[in-house]
């Protein structure tokens, strides 16, 4: 059985579909689309905002935007108007992830109301093990080590962690995403928590890459391509524009639908796939870490 359809996905329908009759309505003085500046020009939305809408990440709190907006893009039909006005209060609707929206980067929700949706999933971590892979304790761990110098909470740590723990579904739900993930051999020797805490991590990183929907590789310490930050590449199957994910220095979180950067980060993602050990080397080596401990 699929997983439930989302309020993110809704939300990024209901953008695409905005963002495409904008780019074609021929409404400019070169006979093109509009861009965001003008499309807001009347409205009480800013381009800012437009450019939010479009990717999914919010949508229309004053619906006399959206039949304005329309009007703009040469939309008439007051069936397809309202189309467009049910889809946006659809998309409005609570779901899981509003409750956890406090802690998170501006970013991140749209990202990751998107994984239930994935097709598939592809992600390279140097230094930690990936969100989707990591163990309760790990993640713990991980937060209370950084809790002084990102002056976080106890409670906002308790949230993440939960977060964390309730997007791990996807990877065991009935139909499962497929995941390929490439860890740095730094992710699984940096001692997060004490031995206790990385043995339980290794052991799940074993079970998970004896799943057949996930692929586990591990990028060694010998000469070859490797990419200097984490990313992950959402492929969304036909509906939407695979996206990748890309965290900051400073703790913000990028994402992008534009064809060139998805190229360019899945070109990445193929040569760390070539310079990686092969998934059959996977257990043995964490096996050996393992008895480094």
């Amino acid at each position: 059985m699929a997983a439930k359809r989302g309020r993110t996905s809704q939300r990024l329908e209901l953008g695409l579909q905005l963002r495409q009759l904008r780019e074609s309505c021929g409404q400019s003085e070169s006979g093109g689309g509009l861009t965001r500046k003008q499309a807001v020009q009347g409205l009480k939305i800013s381009e800012t905002s437009l450019q939010r809408i479009e990717t999914g990440a919010l949508n229309f709190r004053n619906v006399g935007d959206l039949r304005k907006l329309l009007s703009k893009y040469g939309v008439t039909d007051e069936d397809l108007v309202n189309s467009f006005i049910n889809l946006n209060r659809e998309s409005s609707t609570q779901d899981w992830l509003t409750q956890y929206r406090g802690p998170l980067p501006p970013e991140l929700p749209s990202f990751v109301g998107l994984e239930p949706e994935a097709r598939s999933m592809t992600a390279y971590h140097p230094t930690l093990v990936y969100g989707l892979l990591q163990t309760e304790r790990y993640a713990t761990a991980l937060h209370e080590v950084q809790k002084p110098v990102e002056e976080t909470t106890s409670e906002g740590i308790r949230s993440s962690v939960e977060l964390r723990m309730r997007r791990q579904d996807v990877l065991t739900r009935e139909d499962p995403v497929k995941l390929h993930v490439i860890l740095g051999e730094a992710a699984l020797r940096y001692p997060v928590g004490g031995a206790e805490v990385m043995r339980e991590q290794y052991t799940r990183l074993l079970e998970r890459s004896e799943l057949e929907h996930v692929t586990l590789q591990v990028l060694p310490f010998r000469w070859g391509y490797r990419a200097t930050n984490d990313f992950a590449i959402l492929d969304l199957g036909d509906r939407f524009p695979p996206r990748v994910q890309i965290d900051s220095a400073w703790n913000a979180i990028s994402t992008s639908d534009k064809p060139r950067e998805v190229a360019r980060f899945t070109r990445r993602f193929n040569a760390l796939v070539a310079s990686a050990l092969p998934p059959e080397d996977t257990p043995d080596f964490l096996h050996r870490l393992e008895r480094e401990l």
